[in-house]
């Protein structure tokens, strides 16, 4: 694989757990690593400790790859409170999370976002499921909410096999709606190989997460996150799959678990840019 990739490299901002746009600023200097894929839901939340944070990221040389925003009402507890609860599912929940999505979308218009990602919820797998419609339909009009301000949108995976979002994807007919693909997920969640799960998403893929996992040994509970480089993730062929696939997206570091987020992010920054190199 070229080099370039290291050129695309971004963190995620919320696996940096910053409380402001200065702490977010200063553990970014401390990586060295000034791309981020920003997470929207602090900046609607607390306006007033983000406002001018755009200017404020050019000001400080900071460049927003992608953005992210999350639905009301998630329970991660364990995998069955999540496929209730997740994304654009729940029915007591869409009014308030479709008022949120276009706050949203309004918000990565101004930042200058080209691309935000975000969990759509466990998405069917027969046209037959009566959610099939009716995520459809929410999706598609997420979709527009987005496409009318040149925004594409990624999917993120893991809540289902590699197949069954890709048919999906096929049967929603949104060019503007990808992938962001995150190969820690499908371990996470039992969802197949990720490397296979590339190449069936391969043409869908706009960004991909630098996430890693081991698989669960009670089949129905989660997988852990762990560092990556120390979990089954085989990194190697991850990239060369991108290579092949002539993947030209961002590679955005994520880590959601452990005491050492900027330990970990570090040790991952430099697994990926061992392996560019």
């Amino acid at each position: 694989m070229t080099d370039s990739i290291k050129h695309r490299l971004a963190v995620c901002s919320w696996s940096l757990q910053p409380a402001s746009p200065e702490e977010l600023f200063s553990r970014l200097a401390t990586l060295g690593l000034y791309r981020v894929q920003c997470a929207l839901d602090p900046i609607l939340e607390c306006p007033d400790v983000w406002k001018n944070f755009g200017e404020a990221c050019k000001q400080e040389g900071v460049t927003l790859v992608s953005g992210m925003f999350g639905t009301a009402g998630e329970n991660y507890a364990t995998l069955e409170t999540i496929r209730l609860t997740g994304g654009l599912v729940p029915d007591a929940t869409w009014e308030k999370n479709w008022k949120h999505i276009q706050a949203a979308a309004r918000l990565a218009d101004e930042l200058g976002m080209r691309l935000v990602s975000f969990h759509a919820g466990f998405l069917p797998h027969e046209e037959s499921d009566p959610d099939f419609h009716k995520l459809k339909q929410r999706l598609q009009q997420v979709a527009e909410e987005f496409a009318a301000r040149n925004i594409g949108l990624a999917l993120e995976t893991g809540q289902e096999t590699a197949e069954t979002l890709r048919s999906f994807l096929e049967n929603l007919g949104c060019p503007n709606v990808g992938v962001n693909f995150d190969p820690a997920n499908m371990i996470l969640y039992g969802k197949g190989d990720p490397i296979e799960a590339m190449r069936v998403l391969g043409p869908w893929i706009r960004q991909v997460h630098v996430k890693d996992a081991k698989a669960t040994l009670q089949p129905g509970t989660w997988g852990e996150e762990v560092v990556a480089g120390t979990g089954e993730v085989d990194w190697k062929a991850f990239f060369s799959t991108l290579e092949t696939l002539g993947f030209q997206g961002d590679c955005c570091i994520e880590r959601e678990a452990g005491a050492q987020r900027t330990e970990d992010i570090r040790s991952a920054k430099s697994m990926v840019e061992s392996l560019a190199g």
